[in-house]
């Protein structure tokens, strides 16, 4: 199962953006994680299909309604998600 490594900048914590990317990932069956950094970013790493993988990357491009993604960097990872499910870190 391909996985992709995502880094989202911009104003994504503390607009309930950890809790409706899990939210959206298991509406979509996709397994994983989401966390913050401490600098202000909120890294995510998401395994699935890679037509699932895209519809998602869509949906990080955008956020939550609170939140404004300035940017959204994504790399292919070789790492899996060590989950069940899709969990806030």
């Amino acid at each position: 199962m391909p996985c992709r490594h995502y880094i989202v900048e911009g104003r994504v914590q503390g607009v309930f953006f950890r809790a409706s990317t899990r939210e959206q990932a298991q509406s979509m069956g996709i397994q994983g994680w989401v966390r913050n950094l401490v600098d202000g970013r909120v890294e995510v790493l998401a395994c699935a299909d890679t037509d699932q993988l895209s519809l998602f990357e869509t949906w990080l491009n955008e956020g939550p309604e609170m939140a404004i993604v300035k940017g959204l960097s994504v790399t292919e990872s070789t790492q899996q998600a060590e989950v069940s499910g899709f969990e806030v870190r």
